[in-house]
């Protein structure tokens, strides 16, 4: 391995003065993501769903005497009321929007579950919660410069399908089959929305990333996971250093996706890597945006107005 592809947090830029937003921060590779763009200078909010966790990240980071400093603001992926209080808050307490990072997530529920405004609580969670966020922010993304919008994908995205006929697997779940489906969304909505951003002229970075097969929480609900960690995973500290590398490094490109670098993408240093060709569908992405401006009422970057536009509440 040459020492190009070591990346890892000593190489991040100065992130003084800059304001970031992860998602899913108080455990596995967001609290390490978080942690790593305090020590490196950056303002941190830490949005999470369970807010007495997220103090108690926040509080492990301060020990760790950061350049930087974090909060904690509520954020539950799985209500769109929520999404929008906490976009509101955010722009009503900051003016400026540096990283958007789309952590949180949830994989394999062993029982389909919906969130509050009645999604399959994966699709919902993983994809409708991020986009819905991603464009009630969009005005304070455009106006920062060189902001980043990171979408964390799985590996598990070369397994998924679109259901188009049944989005929200009322027919037929299965906790792998909704999840891939998620994760494949994250990479469709990517590539959409850096597709939408060019087309506006407007100079915001949409890139991806996986942690490979890293051992944190979201691997709660599989057996094979947790038995296999010991031996297979990695810590979260590595498994963040792609998302790190797309969130902060001079060499990360548009539309990129970033995972490990070692035997087949599950643990190493971050390095590009190719998404499946389900994840490069045009037509897919197009058709994506379009039911998930539909399902969340959140509508932004519209193709018939090329401009910045507040989304809808």
């Amino acid at each position: 391995m040459s020492k190009q592809n070591k990346w890892d947090v000593a190489a991040m830029p100065d992130q003084t003065g800059r304001v970031a937003i992860v998602t899913g921060a108080n455990s596995g590779i967001g609290f390490e993501t978080a942690l790593a763009l305090a020590a490196t200078g950056a303002t941190v909010v830490l949005a999470c769903r369970n807010q007495a966790k997220g103090e108690t990240a926040a509080e492990a980071i301060r020990r760790e005497e950061p350049l930087g400093s974090v909060q904690v603001m509520a954020l539950d992926l799985a209500s769109l009321a929520s999404v929008r209080a906490f976009a509101g808050a955010f722009s009503r307490a900051c003016d400026r929007l540096d990283l958007l990072i789309n952590n949180a997530g949830l994989m394999a529920l062993p029982e389909r579950a919906e969130t509050a405004d009645g999604f399959e609580m994966q699709f919902g969670t993983n994809h409708l919660g991020h986009f819905a966020l991603t464009g009630l922010l969009i005005a304070l993304l455009v106006k920062t410069p060189g902001s980043r919008v990171v979408n964390v994908s799985s590996g598990a995205h070369r397994a998924g399908r679109m259901k188009w006929a049944d989005l929200q697997f009322q027919q037929g779940y299965t906790p792998f089959g909704a999840y891939s489906q998620s994760k494949l969304a994250n990479l469709l909505f990517t590539a959409e929305l850096q597709r939408r951003l060019d087309s506006a002229g407007l100079r915001v970075m949409a890139t991806a990333a996986h942690p490979g097969w890293t051992a944190t929480n979201l691997q709660a609900h599989s057996g094979i996971a947790t038995f296999l960690n010991p031996f297979l995973a990695q810590k979260p500290r590595m498994g963040a250093l792609p998302t790190l590398y797309a969130a902060t490094a001079p060499g990360a490109v548009t539309n990129g996706y970033y995972g490990p670098d070692g035997l087949f993408e599950m643990r190493g240093y971050p390095k590009s890597v190719e998404t499946s060709s389900a994840a490069q569908d045009r037509a897919a992405a197009a058709r994506l945006w379009a039911e998930s401006e539909a399902l969340t009422g959140v509508s932004f970057l519209s193709e018939s107005a090329p401009k910045v536009e507040l989304a809808m509440a």
